[in-house]
């Protein structure tokens, strides 16, 4: 429960309050009445949103920012000598960090926590907008910018809270669901977590938060997943399964096909072995058995809440997606550029697949992938160099090293001429941002299409691609 509650009107001030997790909170925090404050090193997009809603931030990091806080929280990259957390502790206003505070905020609804190595973020999406559609009003946390709403957060007078729960730091420790997802469990975050076994360890602990009455949802396709779930199952805890074409899942999805629209149909069925099982049919705007799996996850959370099957196809046919998740940048001579946040191997190989499909052998896939961090990048390079088989062009380039410094060994030209020497038809490396743009406005062709993967600052390539292929037209 809530350590400390909140009190309405109360005056909250959040130092780095630009990124996606802070603003997130901070704009439930502003949409639910309460006084709030932020400042940060830059005025970010999600800064500027909040700042023409009302919400008073300042750019840059000064002790006189707090003002007459009675609440501070800071971002876990704040650390305890920033000026505002100094000045906050000398007039005794508690600072709180985002896991410390998550539960205060959502302990008060029914929380739909979505956890996951990879696709929460669309995942949790793709619930919001079901329950939105719905007529439940609930508060949600998205770990980008929903189309649908154009934002990442919203606070609604409806029972529920839909929360994207993030095991970077352990944040989804600072949850109490009712409704735990879990969408796969793979290794990752390597500068974080030191070993597959303490990534899984984190995830045991995430299911313990679940409230006494709570309920895990997990894809029974992902042996991770479904490893947990097992444990659950042998201690009587009761767990909903889905998956695709898997006979052992309580909800399941057969028949995938492209509807004609750049999107995928499919058929839902429930505990059943046969067509007997049948629900209904669904489609979703976008190509990939990861997203049908996606939206699996959203029948069974929309089911187990109440909301008929109908409702729910109906949402997932009019869901927008969310930024950077196989998002079209926009199409120029005859070239189709798409921003995607896959930066871990399976989010890769599941992507290109998705994309392949949907080219079917009318022009060639061009895959730009950003590699995000040394440590990842190294400890799955086995990994990484064999995601790639489903594009033509393979193009990596430099290392974002993100919260890392730079030290010697394995690199990014390394990735490239292992995937060459696997018998990839084109695997380079090449270079910085611009270097990479000025290879494909060289290269490409009409009717390709061109990825470009990054949970970093890659996407310019594809704006400078775009740029360039306008002009020709």
């Amino acid at each position: 429960m809530p350590t400390s509650p909140l009190i309405p009107g109360q005056h909250i001030h959040i130092i780095g309050i630009g990124g996606f997790g802070m603003s997130a909170i901070a704009r439930v925090l502003h949409e639910s009445g309460y006084s709030v404050t932020g400042s940060d090193r830059a005025l970010s997009p999600l800064a500027e949103a909040l700042q023409k809603e009302g919400v008073t931030i300042h750019v840059g990091h000064h002790a006189e920012n707090v003002g007459l806080a009675e609440l501070v929280l800071k971002s876990s990259a704040v650390g305890d000598d920033n000026p505002e957390v100094q000045a906050a502790q000398q007039v005794g206003v508690p600072v709180k960090e985002r896991r410390e505070f998550i539960a205060t905020l959502t302990d008060e609804h029914n929380t739909i926590a979505v956890a996951g190595t990879h696709g929460k973020t669309t995942t949790t999406a793709m619930i919001s907008h079901v329950l939105l559609e719905a007529g439940f009003d609930p508060s949600y946390i998205v770990g980008g910018i929903m189309s649908n709403t154009g934002t990442n957060a919203g606070a609604g007078l409806g029972e529920h809270f839909v929360i994207e729960a993030d095991e970077y730091g352990h944040m989804f420790l600072g949850l109490h669901p009712q409704i735990a997802v879990v969408t796969n469990v793979e290794y990752d975050h390597p500068d974080y977590f030191r070993s597959p076994n303490e990534l899984v360890l984190a995830f045991r602990l995430f299911l313990e938060k679940i409230t006494p009455s709570g309920i895990l949802i997990t894809c029974a396709d992902d042996t991770g997943a479904a490893d947990i779930a097992d444990e659950r199952r042998k201690l009587m805890m009761p767990v909903v399964t889905y998956g695709i074409e898997n006979k052992n899942a309580d909800w399941w999805a057969i028949d995938l096909t492209p509807n004609g629209k750049g999107g995928t149909a499919f058929t839902v069925c429930y505990g059943a072995t046969t067509r007997q099982g049948e629900i209904g049919r669904a489609e979703i705007q976008f190509p990939g058995r990861h997203n049908v799996a996606n939206a699996m996850a959203a029948v069974a959370v929309g089911r187990q809440i109440g909301i008929g099957f109908d409702q729910i196809a109906e949402a997932l046919a009019s869901f927008n997606g969310t930024g950077r998740r196989s998002e079209l940048m926009g199409e120029a001579a005859g070239v189709r550029v798409v921003n995607d946040y896959a930066h871990h191997p399976t989010a890769i190989r599941s992507t290109l697949n998705a994309w392949h499909e949907q080219l079917q052998g009318k022009g060639n896939l061009w895959a730009v992938w950003q590699p995000h961090t040394y440590s990842r990048t190294r400890t799955l390079a086995d990994s990484f160099q064999e995601s790639f088989g489903a594009a033509q062009h393979a193009l990596i380039t430099d290392v974002y090293a993100a919260r890392e410094a730079f030290t010697p060994g394995l690199d990014a030209p390394d990735i490239a001429q292992r995937m060459h020497r696997a018998g990839h038809p084109d695997a380079r490396h090449t270079g910085d941002l611009n270097s990479t743009a000025q290879v494909l406005a060289t290269e490409v062709q009409e009717n390709d299409v061109v990825i470009i993967m990054s949970a970093g600052d890659a996407p310019q390539i594809g704006r400078a691609l775009l740029s360039v292929l306008e002009k020709r037209q």
